[in-house]
């Protein structure tokens, strides 16, 4: 995270991010009800419950709200040296 972020949507914020931990909850649901049957501790999945592979977090501009993943802020914030007004 030592990288400088660039908003890709609202382009002049460099300085105001919120950084969204995704910790993910395996479980299995009743198709029916959408009552949690079974959760899933210590990556013990059952053989056909494929385990979350995304991003540890999310970046979100803290001007315009804008949640992407942090490579997408990362890539706008290395386009151009210089600060913009």
């Amino acid at each position: 995270m030592n990288t400088p972020y660039r908003c890709p949507n609202c382009k002049t914020n460099r300085s105001r991010f919120n950084l969204i931990q995704q910790v993910p909850q395996s479980v299995k649901l009743d198709p029916v009800s959408g009552e949690v049957i079974q959760e899933f501790t210590n990556g013990q999945l059952d053989p056909f419950h494929i385990p979350y592979k995304g991003p540890d977090y999310r970046v979100q501009c803290g001007t315009c709200g804008l949640i992407e993943d942090e490579k997408t802020f990362i890539k706008f914030g290395q386009q151009g040296n210089g600060l913009r007004n």
